[in-house]
């Protein structure tokens, strides 16, 4: 078993390397290769009214004449230790780790994010034991009663919820919940879990529901193909020929066989939810990374966004790291392969 653990281990770092590559790349390398010049770069970092000098002067300074692997270097560099930015008026510090420095606000990213996490862990949190708990009990029912009107219900229900959008399904739920009958709160707003958890939950009822919908469908469907097959196994009417009890032979027998592709897709989702669930927070107005990533898009705002996806795609990278280690505790065989 510690053999695999550090096995897994070994490959989410190497991952990570991997994925900070990338991201580099598509930031940096990759708008070179479109024609973009250093000078292009630097008049991110400078007001409008700087002349063809100052641009060239603060791009020296920021290392964008360097080659390639020079300024790879300095961003890795950066994320482990942290890094100093010249861009001529003056000197900024952006402290460990730094996933970039903004210079339309002044102020590094990652306080940034650490700000805005919260919000994004709450609503993803909060869905995930909704849809979790819902689509897996529904999957495991319809594939119970297969032909039964609750399977078709069920399974009709679950084709819509991944056919609508989350911005529509988010915005007829608060036409109909908030402002006509006034059930829950109508967005926009955030109250710390620490401060008032009451408040927590109510500002984020809908969210999480409506989130979860999209989600538990999928689940469902997954559940009922999965708990189909392993219910028609030789191994469970061997359990029901011992005289095991039905609950006995569905949760430990059938349901845990088929579990693997549920905590595959689990680790997948939640993980880019925890990045940042840019609809969802969109339409209901939730300060989190997901709102936080578009406000810099609309604004231009390199480094936020390049913030946002290293933060997403390390917390992909963890997540399907606990997957891998999960898989040895549904399934013992993974661990022996």
């Amino acid at each position: 078993m510690l053999t695999y653990v550090i096995r897994r281990l070994i490959g989410a770092i190497a991952m990570l390397i991997v994925v900070s590559m990338v991201t580099f790349g598509i930031f940096f390398v990759v708008p070179q290769l479109a024609g973009a010049t250093p000078e292009g770069f630097a008049s991110r970092y400078v007001g409008r009214a700087a002349t063809e000098e100052n641009v060239q002067q603060v791009a020296e300074r920021l290392g964008f004449y360097d080659p390639v692997i020079v300024q790879y270097g300095r961003f890795v560099k950066g994320i482990v230790a942290g890094t100093e930015y010249d861009y001529g008026t003056g000197v900024e510090q952006c402290p460990v780790p730094c996933l970039g420095y903004s210079f339309l606000t002044q102020q590094p990213v990652w306080p940034d994010l650490l700000d805005r996490f919260p919000v994004t862990f709450s609503l993803a949190i909060g869905a995930a034991v909704i849809w979790v708990i819902a689509g897996v009990t529904t999957g495991v029912i319809s594939a119970l009663r297969r032909g039964s009107f609750f399977d078709r219900l069920a399974m009709g229900t679950a084709l819509a919820g991944v056919s609508m959008p989350i911005f529509f399904t988010g915005m007829v739920s608060l036409v109909i919940f908030s402002y006509a009958l006034g059930w829950t709160a109508p967005g926009g707003s955030y109250t710390d879990f620490a401060e008032n958890p009451i408040q927590w939950a109510y500002n984020l009822l809908l969210p999480w529901i409506t989130l979860a919908f999209l989600f538990a469908a999928t689940y469902a469907r997954l559940t009922r193909a999965g708990m189909l097959e392993t219910m028609g196994e030789d191994y469970i009417r061997t359990a029901r020929a011992k005289g095991l009890r039905e609950r006995d032979v569905v949760v430990k027998h059938g349901l845990r066989a088929a579990l693997t592709p549920i905590v595959t897709i689990f680790g997948l989702d939640f993980g880019l939810l925890i990045g940042g669930a840019v609809l969802t927070e969109s339409t209901f107005s939730l300060p989190g990374l997901g709102k936080y990533a578009i406000d810099a898009i609309a604004n231009n705002d390199l480094p936020k966004v390049m913030g946002v996806t290293l933060l997403t795609a390390c917390f992909v990278v963890t997540a399907n790291l606990i997957v891998d280690l999960l898989y040895a505790v549904v399934d013992p065989r993974v661990r022996l392969s």
